[in-house]
C-alpha cells in the first residue's frame, strides 16, 4: 500500500508510552504497583503493534516526512516537531519497542519487592518515548530533544537507588561525560543550521554538495568535515567511544532491567543511528570517517581487554557492549551504514538477552554479582543456561546466528576500505573476535559449568545489583516473568541475521535512506562477494575469525575448567599488565586530575575572584558601604534644630538665587 502513512498511528507510537510513563508517575501510589505495570506494558504494547503496521505499510512502499507541529520561528530557520517515516526509522522503532516491552515485562518479577516499583515503570516508559522522539525525527531540534531526554532518563535510572553513593556517583559521572559530547554534538548542528539555514535533515542534505565546498571561517578546514567530527563526538558521549566511555561501566549501579535497556536498544545505539541518519553528510568527508573509523577500532579492541579481567557479571557484558558499539562505529567508518544498523538490530536482541540472563542468574543466587563464587548453575537454572548460551554464542559470531551475520559484515567491510586507519581498524576488530570469545566463555563457564562456590562467598561480599533477598539458600531458577522474556529474545537471536541479511545489506531496503558515495565500494565488494546467507555460513567455517573465536572458546575452557590455576599464575606473571587494565588504562584517573581537577581549579579561581572579591567585596558590600558612607554624611545635617533647618533653607535660596542671575549674565 503505497502512499503516506496514518498520522495519528505514528503519533501513537511515541505518545502511548508518555501516558504510561505519566499515569504511573503522577498516580502510582492510587492506582497501586499492578495496575501501574499493567499500564506501562499497554503503552509500550500499543506502540510496538503500532511499529509492526508502520513496517508493514513502509516495507509496501508508504512513507511521511513532515512536520507535525511548529514551535516556532525565526526568519526562515523553522523549529518543528516533525516525523520522518522510512525503512532506517521503522527498523529502531521495532527494536526499541520490541526490546522495551521484553524489558517491562521483565521488570515485573526483578522488581517485585522494591519500594520504587511505580516510579521504576514510570521512568523506563519515559525513556522509550524519549528514544522513539529522537528516531522517529525529521529535523535536528527534535533530534536533540530526543538525545537530552534520553540523557536525562538515565541519570534517573542510573541513581535510582539514589541512597546508595556509588549510584550517585555513577548518574552524575553519566550525566557530565555525556554534556562534553553533548556539547560537540550542538556546536555541529549549529554549524550546520548556520551555513544552510535549516535543521530540516532533507534541507540540509539537499544542500550537502554545496556545504562540502565551504571552508570552514579562519582555517583551510573543510566546513563539512569540522560539522561532522564535532556531530560524531556526540556520538562518541551517548554510544560510550573512547575517551568518552568512562561512564558505560559504572551504569550498572542501576537496575538490570534498565542497564538492558540503556545498553542494547536505545541510548548507546542513539549515536549509531544519527551517524547512519547524517550519511549524505558524513560520506563527503573522508577525514571525518576516518576519524569514527579510527576511533571506533581503539574501542572494539581495547574496551574487550578490559572485559577480560571483570569479576562482576553485568561488568562483564557492560565491557562486551562497549566492544561491540565500537564494531559499529568501525562499520560506520567504512561507509557501510547498512550493516552497522543490521549489527545495531542484532545486537539489540542477544545484549538484552545477555543482561537480562545476568539479572536471573543475580537473582537466582541470591543477588550475588561475582561470577568467581558461582558455578555449576546449569542444573538449577536450566532455562537461564540455554538462553544464556544462546547469547553467548551470537556474541562470539557463532555462524548462522545472528551476530556472525552481521560481525562478519563489519570485519568484511573494512578489509575493503581504502580510508587512513583502515589497516589498524581490521586488524582491531579480527583480533576482537578472539578477545570477545574468551571473556564471553570465561563468564559462561564460571557461572554455569565447573564446581559450586556459592559457599565461599564472604558474607561481607554480595552484589549491589539490589537491596533485597539477600538470604542463603540453593539456587533457583527464575519465576515466569524473568525467564519468558529470555525466550524470546533468544528467538530472534538465534535467526534475525539469517532471515534479513540478503534484503537489509544486499536488497533495497535503505535505498534513497542511506547514502553511499561511489568511491566508498566497501558495500559494493561485499554484494559481489554474498551468495546467499547458508553459503556465507558455510564458508565461515573455513575463515579467520571462526577459528580466532573457537581458538578463544577453548583458551576458556581450558583456563577456567580444566586448568584454574593457569589464570592466577598469569597474573602474577603480567602484574604490570593486570593493574594496567583493573585501573581501566587510567582513563578515570587521567579524568579526576585533568578534567574533575582542572574544573575545581577554574571553579575555585571564579569563586574567589569572581564570587567573593567582584561580586560580594566590590559590587554587593560595595555597594552597601558606599551608602552607609553618604547616609553618615546626611545624618550630619539631620539636627533636630528648626534654626537650622531656617538657615539651609536660606543658603538653598541664595545659591539658587545665585545660580539664575550668572546665567542670566553670561546669556
Amino acid at each position: 500500500m503505497a502512499g503516506q502513512l496514518n498520522q495519528n498511528l505514528l503519533l501513537a507510537v511515541p505518545l502511548a508510552p508518555l501516558a504510561g510513563a505519566i499515569v504511573a508517575g503522577f498516580f502510582g501510589k492510587a492506582i497501586g504497583r499492578a495496575n501501574a505495570h499493567r499500564i506501562t506494558i499497554l503503552g509500550v504494547l500499543i506502540a510496538f503493534i503500532a511499529s509492526c503496521m508502520v513496517f508493514f505499510d513502509v516495507r509496501d512502499g508508504a512513507g511521511f516526512n513532515q512536520a507535525i507541529y511548529q514551535w516556532a520561528q525565526v526568519g526562515k530557520l523553522k523549529f518543528e516537531v516533525g516525523f520522518q517515516i522510512d525503512t532506517l526509522t521503522t527498523t529502531m522503532m521495532l527494536v526499541v519497542t520490541f526490546v522495551s516491552l521484553m524489558v517491562h515485562i521483565y521488570t515485573i518479577g526483578y522488581m517485585s519487592e522494591d519500594p520504587g516499583y511505580q516510579r521504576f515503570f514510570a521512568y523506563i516508559s519515559l525513556f522509550t518515548f524519549s528514544m522513539l522522539m529522537l528516531v522517529m525525527s525529521n529535523n535536528m531540534l527534535q533530534l536533540f530533544f530526543g538525545w537530552e531526554a534520553v540523557g536525562l532518563v538515565s541519570y534517573l535510572l542510573i541513581g535510582f537507588w539514589y541512597t546508595r553513593p556509588t549510584a550517585i556517583y555513577a548518574n552524575l559521572k553519566a550525566f557530565l561525560v555525556n554534556r562534553v559530547g553533548d556539547f560537540g554534538f550542538i556546536l555541529g548542528i549549529g554549524l550546520l543550521a548556520a551555513f544552510s539555514g535549516s535543521l530540516n535533515y532533507a534541507e540540509v542534505f539537499a544542500q550537502a554538495p554545496a556545504l562540502a565546498k565551504v571552508v570552514f571561517p579562519g582555517t583551510d578546514w573543510m566546513l563539512l568535515s569540522v560539522a561532522c567530527i564535532c556531530l560524531f563526538i556526540g556520538a562518541m558521549g551517548k554510544s560510550a567511544q573512547f575517551p568518552l566511555h568512562v561512564w558505560l561501566p559504572d551504569s550498572m549501579e542501576g537496575p538490570t532491567p534498565i542497564s538492558a535497556l540503556i545498553h542494547a536498544a536505545t541510548m548507546v545505539t542513539a549515536g549509531i543511528f544519527m551517524v547512519a541518519r547524517m550519511s549524505p553528510l558524513f560520506e563527503l568527508s573522508d577525514a571525518a570517517l576516518s576519524f569514527v573509523l579510527v576511533i571506533g577500532a581503539i574501542t572494539a579492541l581495547f574496551m574487550g581487554f578490559l572485559g577480560i579481567i571483570q569479576n562482576d557479571i553485568k561488568r562483564v557484558v557492560a565491557y562486551s557492549t562497549l566492544s561491540q558499539l565500537g564494531y559499529m562505529t568501525v562499520a560506520l567508518g567504512a561507509s557501510a551504514y547498512s550493516v552497522a544498523i543490521f549489527h545495531l538490530m542484532t545486537h539489540a536482541f542477544f545484549k538484552a538477552l545477555l543482561f537480562l540472563a545476568a539479572g536471573s542468574v543475580i537473582v537466582g543466587v541470591h543477588h550475588n554479582q561475582d561470577i568467581r563464587f558461582m558455578g555449576g548453575l546449569r542444573k538449577y537454572m536450566p532455562i537461564t543456561w540455554l538462553t544464556s548460551l544462546v547469547g553467548s554464542l551470537a556474541l562470539i559470531g557463532t555462524p548462522f546466528l545472528s551476530g556472525f551475520y552481521s560481525k562478519d559484515s563489519i570485519i568484511e567491510a573494512v578489509a575493503e576500505s581504502h580510508l587512513a586507519g583502515a589497516s589498524f581498524a581490521h586488524f582491531a576488530v579480527l583480533a576482537g573476535v578472539f578477545v570477545t570469545a574468551f571473556y564471553s566463555f570465561r563468564m559462561y563457564f564460571l557461572v554455569f559449568h565447573g564446581k559450586e562456590r556459592m559457599d565461599q562467598l564472604p558474607h561481607d561480599e554480595h552484589g549491589h545489583d539490589d537491596h533485597h533477598d539477600h538470604h542463603h539458600g540453593h539456587p533457583h531458577e527464575s519465576p515466569w516473568v524473568i525467564w519468558v522474556p529470555l525466550v524470546l529474545l533468544a528467538i530472534p537471536s538465534l535467526f534475525i541475521g539469517y532471515m534479513t541479511i540478503d534484503t537489509m545489506l544486499f536488497g533495497d531496503y535503505f535505498k534513497g535512506v542511506i547514502s553511499v558515495a561511489p568511491e566508498h565500494e566497501a558495500m559494493a565488494k561485499l554484494a559481489e562477494e554474498f551468495h546467499g546467507a547458508a553459503a556465507m555460513g558455510m564458508h565461515a567455517l573455513t575463515s579467520a575469525p571462526f577459528w580466532l573465536a573457537l581458538a578463544g572458546v577453548v583458551l576458556a575452557w581450558y583456563f577456567y575448567l580444566v586448568k584454574p590455576a593457569i589464570p592466577a599464575r598469569l597474573k602474577l606473571t603480567f602484574a604490570p599488565i593486570y593493574t594496567l587494565l583493573e585501573n581501566k588504562y587510567y582513563m578515570d584517573r587521567f579524568n579526576e586530575i585533568v578534567f574533575a581537577g582542572g574544573a575545581r581549579l577554574l571553579g575555585g579561581g571564579l569563586w574567589k575572584r569572581g564570587d567573593q572579591m567582584l561580586i560580594d567585596g566590590l559590587i554587593v558590600n560595595g555597594s552597601a558601604r558606599l551608602v552607609g558612607w553618604f547616609a553618615t554624611l546626611a545624618r550630619q545635617v539631620q539636627s533636630g534644630f528648626i534654626y537650622h533647618y531656617a538657615f539651609a533653607m536660606i543658603a538653598g535660596i541664595i545659591v539658587l538665587m545665585s545660580w539664575f542671575v550668572i546665567r542670566q549674565m553670561i546669556a
